[in-house]
């Protein structure tokens, strides 16, 4: 078992790692853990966390801003934001439960370190587009920090969206702020029920790209949509495609009935209510479909248009299901389990097709024998590495976690 270090302040975290950084001691970097399976094995002898750096340092409802400790739990920041009717827009992920953890454990640096997003990304942006500044320490022990409390502070490099999407090997966030927005008032959704992945690609882009502001375009495989929907609605299991459309109640009704119109070819659909629909998308944020399992899980990002045909040519060498996000942008792919959960073939038909894998889920010593993270270009892999070599020279921070040697 691997030493704990729980660094209570930021001074405390800078000599931690300042020490390590003499001694070149790698070191694994958590918040609370929650996504510790995800990424290559670590060969450390100890382990830092940033759980006792927590606690909201500001907010400001007035301003749409908010700070907190790295390690403060996403449900406070939640909490407090629904007290005030706000949100985070970007609605991350809770990777958790599909990991075989109990739900609502991160923290909010982990997922700035992660850029955890959900499917309102289509709409509002990224998690990296809603962070506005951090306080963190490199792996040379320094204190450094980037941005401010609005967007407009940013001068020179944007530290924060190269630290956002890490993965805890540049440096350890202590401190995050971020732009938070107004709830919506209610929400509808609009599922079309049975379209191929190909014409539910088509569907959810024709969405997207109307004037009526989908919040969420989503595509189910039978089983998983059986999970998420109803059975009275969906009485067998079929595929089915889903749209949000959020925000005044007023609007909603009007709204609902454009969309429907203008997406006439592609049947009548099946509308939700408010309770309905709120139950759906918590399922999506939590990946409820993929629980209870522990096939390997891939999570490919790719261009929308290019998502059912990603998906086809490995079902033609793959037993596989998939999920589609983002109006088929973000594809998460369920494969039977293999020697190699699909590497070889995932790999090549990404490189075909276009776009970026990661493996999610599987046992470590699968992860340690695949890449996890696709394969970088030998061009953007030489920027890695020089990137990784200005924030930690010594090369002690969850070291190897995303590309060997990194």
């Amino acid at each position: 078992m691997s030493d704990l270090i729980q660094p209570n302040d930021e001074e405390e975290l800078a000599a931690a790692v300042a020490e390590a950084n003499c001694a070149q001691a790698p070191v694994e970097v958590i918040g609370a853990g929650s996504k510790r399976a995800i990424g290559r094995p670590l060969q450390t002898a100890t382990s830092l966390t940033t759980e006792n750096l927590s606690g909201i340092t500001l907010y400001e409802p007035t301003e749409l801003v908010l700070s907190a400790r790295a390690g403060t739990p996403l449900v406070e920041i939640e909490k407090t934001l629904a007290e005030n009717n706000q949100h985070l827009a970007f609605e991350p992920a809770d990777l958790g439960p599909m990991l075989g953890q109990d739900a609502g454990l991160g923290t909010i640096g982990a997922v700035f370190a992660a850029n955890l997003s959900g499917s309102r990304r289509i709409q509002i942006g990224a998690a990296r587009d809603h962070l506005l500044g951090i306080r963190a320490v490199s792996g040379r022990g320094e204190v450094f920090k980037s941005g401010g409390r609005v967007m407009k502070n940013v001068t020179g490099y944007d530290l924060c969206r190269g630290i956002a999407g890490s993965w805890g090997t540049l440096a350890v966030m202590s401190e995050v702020t971020m732009k938070v927005l107004p709830k919506a008032q209610s929400t509808r959704t609009l599922l079309f029920i049975g379209l191929t992945d190909e014409v539910a690609v088509e569907a959810m882009c024709a969405a997207i790209g109307t004037p009526f502001e989908v919040s969420g375009a989503v595509h189910l495989h039978g089983a998983y949509g059986a999970q998420l929907v109803d059975s009275d609605i969906l009485r067998r299991p079929r595929p089915v495609t889903v749209l949000r459309l959020e925000n005044f109640e007023s609007s909603l009704e009007y709204r609902c009935a454009r969309l429907t119109k203008s997406l006439a070819a592609f049947g009548k659909p099946v509308e939700l209510d408010d309770a309905a629909s709120r139950d759906f998308w918590s399922g999506m944020r939590m990946l409820s479909f993929l629980q209870g399992s522990s096939d390997p899980v891939w999570r490919i990002s790719t261009a929308p248009m290019n998502g059912a045909r990603l998906v086809a040519a490995l079902a033609r060498r793959l037993e596989c299901r998939a999920a589609y996000d983002w109006s088929g942008g973000l594809i998460w792919l369920q494969a039977a389990p293999s020697a190699d959960a699909g590497a070889s073939e995932v790999e090549r038909v990404v490189a075909e097709t276009g776009g970026y894998a990661t493996l999610i889920r599987a046992d470590a010593s699968l992860r340690g024998s695949v890449n996890v993270f696709q394969q970088l270009s030998p061009g953007v892999m030489a920027l890695t590495r020089k990137l990784k070599d200005s924030f930690d020279p010594a090369g002690i921070l969850n070291p190897g976690r995303m590309y060997p040697g990194v």
